[in-house]
């Protein structure tokens, strides 16, 4: 009895252990960012992990170092290596240590100038939100640029389960105010699969142009306001401050999920495709030749509190 007691007890006691651990885990994963503003001007972030490589030395990240394009600016630099593989997030990208969700997200970036050294480079500079969930699937708010042309910029979303992904997207040229499209597409053929958004669905109808706008030239700051029924993509005006709307989109798109639902993480990444050429150059995707630079200033959060705790509520 006494063997059998002793073989109860511990069992008990290892289970006690076992949900006490993946409780833990679960506690960890929900623990969410309040309100910051970083400006990389220390060794190691309080915000963010960098994506550093397992082995050997990596010399991708730089915090803390003197801008190259603009003086008395310290900044962070994401240093691309020739060596990297193809593919999202085979670069290097720092991503936040805890959860982001409903709110304001902006940052001043300036992208690699490679128009003159490489104009047919294929890369792309992601600053956006990105988390797999099980039960919602994904939940994803990007700004990119393919910086073989640096007036065109790409805003969207991703949502949806693994086998069913769905984009929003709008493909601006910033130079010129030109609106090469505002779609939908889906993994699935029930869903349309593609085509157009119209009506409040693509406000503003048109943009007007920076004059001069080069993602590459310059530092911009660029945003986003998210809120469970819409989102807002905007870019600061380098010269007047104006909070110029890039897209206004309230959701949803028919058969579409349209605006992501749960919680995510907060990044910004420099990476090498080798399929995706830039909205006006279909040659733009040669493997890069040199290590180039891209620059972060400072990235900032401010959550929507009382949206993100009602989710919380309705979620525990």
């Amino acid at each position: 009895m006494n063997k059998t007691f002793f073989l109860v007890f511990l069992a008990v006691v290892l289970m006690a252990s076992y949900v006490q651990a993946q409780q833990t885990g679960a506690a960890s994963e929900a623990r969410y960012h309040g309100p910051f503003i970083e400006n990389f001007n220390k060794s190691a972030s309080e915000f963010f992990n960098f994506n550093m490589r397992r082995i050997g030395y990596d010399y991708r990240y730089y915090p803390n170092i003197p801008s190259l394009t603009e003086r008395g600016t310290d900044i962070m630099m994401l240093r691309m290596d020739t060596e990297d593989p193809a593919g999202a997030g085979r670069g290097p990208e720092i991503g936040s240590k805890e959860l982001t969700h409903f709110g304001t997200y902006s940052a001043r970036i300036r992208v690699p100038d490679v128009t003159k050294v490489q104009p047919n480079l294929g890369a792309v500079v992601g600053y956006f939100t990105y988390r797999m969930d099980s039960v919602h699937g994904l939940s994803e708010i990007d700004y990119e640029w393919l910086i073989a042309d640096p007036e065109v910029i790409y805003i969207g979303t991703w949502t949806g389960t693994k086998g069913d992904l769905q984009r929003v997207g709008r493909t601006i040229n910033l130079a010129k105010g030109i609106i090469y499209s505002t779609s939908y597409k889906a993994d699935r053929a029930e869903r349309n699969r593609s085509g157009q958004l119209t009506g409040l669905q693509s406000q503003p109808e048109t943009i007007t142009p920076i004059a001069n706008y080069n993602a590459a030239a310059r530092f911009y700051i660029y945003g986003f306001d998210w809120y469970p029924n819409r989102l807002t993509w905007w870019i600061i005006h380098p010269d007047t401050n104006e909070k110029i709307v890039l897209w206004d989109y309230p959701g949803p798109t028919p058969n579409f999920t349209g605006i992501p639902v749960p919680p995510t993480r907060y990044l910004i990444n420099f990476w090498h495709t080798n399929n995706w050429p830039v909205q006006t150059n279909p040659n733009s995707i040669e493997k890069p030749l040199y290590p180039y630079a891209l620059e972060v200033d400072w990235m900032s959060y401010t959550p929507f509190e009382d949206l993100n705790k009602a989710y919380q509520v309705q979620n525990q």
